[in-house]
């Protein structure tokens, strides 16, 4: 007699049937190469954008695989999922093509942005607790109230297998990639990525890659004590794989066929995102340039190789990428701040203001203040100015010294 398959066990068939199931629905996104990221990392870099997906991000994937696989009844009755970012809107999306009513439950923290934009998509929001875990515990009790059929972001096999898509796309456009580099949180996406890397191209080396602050998967996979749970969450730019409970399901197959997880400060994930802009003018959340970072943290590792770096969503603040792109122009010397006191007469800041304009650097604002207590005869200058590198914006200093102007620079 055969073997009864468990219901939760997922194979690399599992993936197949799922990419015939939604391909028709879905965006087969782009991998496309890039010689600016390869020159930059010495490795050959593919970048699978998942960002061009409908609604932005990879999780459209297991959610429409989920709602494909209900029965009339149960489409009927309604889903429910719990999500304050990319699953909410793929749930909701779907749901309302495949004219299911979805019900979002968000923490009440969620920023009215998030909340709006999940609601015109047509689905209902809830607003409970202030954690994602509270949030989650309500959408179960409501599931189970109302006989809705929830959408897990990450414990559910249908889920991960329409994750694993990704990596059927990737190594059917590319032969012979060497590393498929993974954002993960809950692991959905690594998982389902990895059943079907190591099926249908065994010697590809899969890596998942997690944001140093919420670290729960590299802790399990090499063996490290289980953190002490902090009450607060720690901000991050990758709220997207800020996930401190990864699920037993993700992890039997984490353990099975992925070769290794990595993590990445958030320095990194800044940068990433900075150059996936400026380099090839695409536009990722901190989630989503994820495995960029890991690229750029550990340069040596991946050498020479053929990498390819999952691009899982673009759905950024535009005022967090305002931001985000500030810093990093600081960060690579392009803009500076500098300090002075100088003293309170007229023609003073004029020049000050010739100097720099000579060296060819360009002052984007100026602050100064009396109030405080400095000397009365004096001024306290506050300038931002725009340079081309950390040199340039060193040479400027120089010239200020050079013609008796006490200086500092931050930057």
């Amino acid at each position: 007699m055969a073997r009864r398959r468990n219901p939760r066990d997922i194979e690399a068939d599992d993936v197949v049937q799922a990419g015939w199931r939604i391909g028709p629905q879905m965006v087969r996104t782009p991998c496309l190469r890039s010689p600016a990221l390869s020159a930059l990392t010495g490795a050959t870099v593919y970048l699978k954008l998942e960002n061009m997906q409908t609604t932005g991000s990879f999780k459209e994937r297991g959610a429409l695989n989920r709602l494909l696989s209900l029965s009339a009844a149960e489409c009927r009755h309604g889903v429910i999922a719990v999500s304050a970012g990319n699953h909410a809107r793929a749930v909701a999306y779907h749901a309302k093509r495949l004219h299911i009513h979805a019900t979002i439950v968000m923490p009440s923290t969620t920023p009215f942005a998030k909340v709006s934009n999940t609601e015109a998509l047509g689905a209902t929001v809830i607003l409970f607790g202030t954690t994602l875990s509270q949030a989650a515990r309500h959408a179960r009790q409501l599931a189970t109230e109302h006989n809705w059929s929830l959408i897990h972001p990450y414990d559910d096999p249908l889920v991960i297998a329409g994750q694993g898509t990704v990596a059927l796309e990737m190594l059917s456009d590319l032969a012979d990639l060497d590393y498929l580099l993974v954002p993960t949180g809950g692991g959905g996406l690594l998982a389902g990525m990895a059943i079907a890397s190591k099926t249908l191209s065994p010697r590809t080396r899969v890596v998942g890659v997690q944001v140093a602050t919420y670290p729960a998967l590299h802790r399990w996979f090499h063996g490290h004590r289980k953190e002490r749970r902090s009450l607060l969450a720690p901000e991050t730019l990758a709220e997207g794989i800020a996930v401190k409970d990864p699920s037993p399901l993700t992890h039997r197959y984490i353990r099975r066929h992925v070769d290794d997880i990595l993590l990445v400060s958030e320095d990194n994930i800044e940068d990433a995102v900075n150059l996936l802009l400026e380099r090839q003018k695409v536009v990722a959340e901190g989630a989503g340039a994820a495995s960029l970072a890991a690229l750029r943290a550990h340069p040596t590792r991946f050498a020479g190789k053929r990498v390819g770096c999952v691009i899982s969503g673009g759905n950024i603040d535009p005022r967090v990428l305002a931001e985000t792109i500030t810093r990093g122009l600081a960060r690579t010397g392009r803009l500076s701040r500098l300090h002075l006191a100088v003293r309170d007469l007229p023609g003073s800041l004029a020049k000050i203001t010739a100097i720099i304009a000579k060296m060819g650097a360009n002052i984007v604002d100026v602050r100064h203040q009396r109030v405080f207590p400095i000397p009365r005869t004096r001024t306290e200058l506050e300038l931002d100015v725009a340079t081309r590198d950390r040199r340039h914006a060193q040479r400027v200093v120089t010239a200020l010294r050079r013609s008796g102007y006490s200086v500092q620079l931050q930057s």
